[in-house]
């Protein structure tokens, strides 16, 4: 079965740091775009940052700058280093792994549970 689990969550003063962690397992990681996205109580779940297979990034404008997404292929994990923390970041963080086959363009897209960030002082 699939699993993606997310750790690194907590609670994180204005300007401090944190980084996410998602372990994923019953996948072939290294062929799957990874992503992380966020939801805060009353708003949509929004995308933060993307990593393709092939290591292409992209953010969110709300954190591009402030924000870091990578991968370990070898550990099958994706991270999400955040700089600069404000507590407009305060959500849950979910991790989100996507491959479309080349044959007939399917679509396989797997989440994990999720992980609380809170940016308080």
């Amino acid at each position: 079965q699939v699993r993606l689990v997310e750790s690194g969550g907590g609670l994180v003063q204005p300007g401090g740091s944190l980084r996410l962690s998602c372990a994923a397992s019953g996948i072939v990681f290294r062929m799957f775009d990874m992503a992380w996205y966020r939801q805060a109580p009353g708003n949509q779940r929004e995308l933060v940052a993307g990593i393709t297979s092939a290591g292409g990034t992209n953010y969110a404008d709300s954190v591009k700058g402030r924000v870091t997404i990578s991968r370990d292929n070898a550990e099958n994990t994706v991270y999400l280093e955040m700089n600069a923390v404000k507590p407009e970041d305060t959500a849950v963080y979910y991790c989100n792994a996507v491959i479309i086959t080349k044959i007939n363009r399917s679509r396989l897209d797997y989440w994990g549970q999720g992980t609380q960030v809170t940016v308080s002082s």
